[in-house]
């Protein structure tokens, strides 16, 4: 029989102490006397050799507390069995060694068992059921390590480790530790993400990174998530703002009421009536509405329970409502959530808007691109266009009406109600859509229905072409540059042809409109005479002497004779030829020329009697009534001033006579003189222009 641990030990160490025990005795001896043996050997598992002397013999001690375990061989200590260490770890027997004359003496041998990792750790209950709510707090303990710590044989240390079988339910749970099988919840549950897991405990009886053979155990733990009261009332319809959808943000609510009347009727919102939900569904809390503000003068009321707007009275202002309303739990009235309401104040609309055709038709082609226009069946040149009339106007046209397709997604209607593709067609067929013309102030309704017939390019027999919106403003824009290109080259012809005789008669005018600029050095230096004065004097004199052989001409008949023989003067005269230069910088050098020329006075009233040839000019009242025959008097005043002008127009012209004759201009106007003296006071002289008339023109200024 084995013996227990405890006495087993307190033999080992008494036995020293025993003198009649001995390790070897005369005639008898073993090669260990305290072997070590594994569990689970195979029998006839051999512990010792014994070593016996001539005329000794050995055998077991039947009184050992062991000796069923053991047997000899031969030489061999044997073991009969396979030893356990989860029930033997040490085995004692005493070997008797006897001699030929019967004396016996008792050898002991102590063996140790040596515990081998033989069992798989076991849990208690290998299948676990756990209900955890939704608003559980983070840390808290799922499952106790009393519960879920398993056991093994071999008194190994027990390694855990803790998976999940369901997808995306991974850390939501874990363990406290490797050694430790105590499950807590390690992130915040939100029940529409998380309704179930199945979480799988692992117990090792090695490392998981072990090379040694590993017994392992496993549990199987069933959680499910029970929703809890954790959120408040979302208003419908609303927009989630994050991937967990569980923040739901939703959009004002708006209507229209006429203003001095009291609707009998719950208002009519967009995009819908109130209504809230409690968006624990499983839960599903009662929800109750009130307005909580912007209804100062109480024109409104809500119903508690179902949410619909009506009105207590009247609205008497045309200034819009922004009411706040509130949707809150019956059970917990911290659970709440508010929305703005706007309610505007519109005239009445006695009549809803209508369309005038019950059925538009259209026709399109195949492969046009997005934003192409639909064109009338019956019209092909002509884009349709819907249009919903409004008896509330005049002219029956309501500026606040919008055109939208409602069934389908390959047309759309623009604001004006022309209809236009949204895709590229693919194919042929018949495409019946429907149209809403919509009062965006009213919210009063009409409704159409649109066919409109794809046909291949091929089909298409009109003859006209069809274009969209995006090729009229391609070839506007196209036509605007070429207007504005040919009107700059218009320009440049026009300025080519005319540009130089009208800058001529314009420079031409300017100078005359400002007789300031030339200054008189002549009489300067009359007042100051020096010899170079007195040469230019000479000169002049001698041209103004030439000037006067060329006017000279016969005589006119009497004045009472003057109207016919007027008439009957030559139409052109060939005694001086005035030309205008029309080169641009030839006229600028002969101004600045005619700026620099030297212009001498001839009105003087000192005379100079020596001087051969000199002539003067005075106004009559300082004629010297002694100057006898010597002075000419000219009665005529206008006629005077005419011959002076003409004379220095005349010095002028022959001045630029020669640059004219380089123009390509062939007219030129002629202008005949007939000296002052012989004309009368009220003679016409008549004067034959030939070529443009800008020459005529300056032609006039210089007579």
């Amino acid at each position: 029989m084995a013996l227990s641990h405890l006495f087993l030990t307190s033999v080992f160490f008494l036995l020293p102490s025993v003198t009649h025990v001995l390790a070897q005795q005369d005639g008898c001896s073993v090669d260990n006397q305290n072997p070590s043996v594994n569990e689970n050997n195979p029998p006839a598992y051999v512990v010792a050799t014994i070593t016996l002397e001539q005329g000794f013999t050995i055998s077991i001690d039947p009184s050992s507390p062991d000796a069923s375990y053991f047997t000899i061989q031969g030489s061999q200590l044997q073991l009969t069995k396979s030893v356990d260490y989860e029930e033997d770890t040490l085995l004692l027997v005493y070997l008797l060694c006897t001699d030929t004359a019967g004396q016996s003496n008792s050898l002991q041998i102590i063996v140790t068992i040596v515990n081998v990792n033989d069992n798989s750790p076991v849990f208690k209950q290998t299948n676990f059921t756990q209900i955890v709510p939704e608003d559980t707090k983070v840390n808290a303990t799922i499952i106790s390590r009393e519960d879920l710590s398993a056991t093994d044989a071999d008194l190994d240390t027990i390694y855990y480790e803790l998976t999940t079988r369901v997808p995306d339910t991974d850390g939501y749970f874990a363990i406290k530790g490797v050694n430790n099988p105590e499950i807590y919840l390690q992130k915040a549950l939100d029940y529409d993400k998380i309704k179930f897991t199945t979480l799988l405990l692992y117990a090792r009886d090695r490392p998981v990174d072990s090379t040694d053979t590993t017994y392992t155990a496993t549990a199987t733990i069933s959680i499910s998530i029970e929703q809890a009261d954790t959120k408040p009332p979302w208003f419908l319809p609303c927009t989630f703002i994050n991937t967990d959808n569980n923040i739901c943000i939703s959009s004002p609510y708006t209507g229209r009421v006429n203003i001095s009347e009291k609707s009998t009727t719950p208002l009519t919102l967009e995009p819908g009536p109130i209504y809230a939900i409690d968006p624990d569904y499983t839960l599903n809390e009662k929800i109750v509405y009130s307005i909580v503000g912007g209804d100062t003068d109480e024109v409104f009321s809500v119903d508690a329970d179902t949410g619909n707007l009506t009105m207590n009275k009247a609205a008497t202002s045309s200034d819009p409502f922004l009411l706040q309303v509130m949707a809150s739990q019956v059970n917990n009235i911290q659970k709440y959530s508010v929305v703005s309401v706007e309610i505007k104040v519109i005239n009445k609309s006695d009549y809803a808007p209508y369309f005038n055709s019950e059925i538009y038709r259209g026709t399109v082609s195949v492969g046009l691109a997005p934003g192409s226009f639909v064109l009338e069946a019956d019209t092909p040149s002509k884009p349709l266009m819907i249009t919903a009339a409004d008896d509330d106007f005049t002219d029956k046209v309501n500026p606040n009406i919008e055109y939208l397709i409602t069934n389908s997604t390959d047309f759309t209607a623009s604001k004006d109600g022309l209809i236009l593709t949204n895709v590229m067609l693919q194919s042929p067929g018949i495409v019946t859509m429907e149209a809403l013309g919509k009062d965006t102030v009213s919210l009063q309704e009409a409704r159409t229905v649109i066919v409109v017939e794809v046909v291949s390019a091929t089909d298409d027999t009109s003859s006209d072409k069809r274009y969209t919106a995006q090729d009229m403003g391609a070839l506007g824009g196209t036509l605007a540059a070429l207007l504005l290109i040919a009107l700059v080259l218009l320009g440049l012809m026009i300025y080519k042809q005319y540009g130089k005789p009208v800058n001529y008669l314009v420079r031409k005018k300017f100078s005359k409109s400002h007789p300031d600029d030339y200054q008189n050095q002549a009489y300067k230096e009359d007042e100051h005479p020096d010899v170079s004065a007195k040469q230019h004097e000479t000169a002049e004199n001698s041209s103004v002497q030439s000037m006067t052989s060329v006017l000279e001409q016969p005589s006119l008949p009497s004045p009472s004779s003057k109207s016919a023989e007027t008439d009957g003067l030559p139409t052109a005269s060939t005694a001086s030829t005035v030309v205008f230069d029309q080169e641009e910088k030839e006229q600028e050098v002969e101004e600045e020329s005619n700026q620099e020329k030297e212009v001498k006075s001839i009105l003087k009233t000192d005379r100079h009697p020596a001087d051969n040839g000199y002539k003067a000019v005075w106004f009559k009242t300082d004629v010297d009534p002694d100057a006898g025959d010597g002075v000419e008097v000219i009665e005529d005043n206008a006629a005077a001033d005419d011959d002076e002008d003409s004379d220095q127009d005349l010095e002028k012209n022959e001045e630029e006579e020669q640059d004219y004759n380089e123009d390509s201009y062939h007219g030129r106007p002629e202008v005949s003189f007939a000296p002052e003296s012989q004309l009368p006071p009220d003679v016409e002289v008549k004067i034959n222009m030939s070529g443009t008339d800008a020459a005529t023109e300056d032609v006039s200024e210089l007579l």
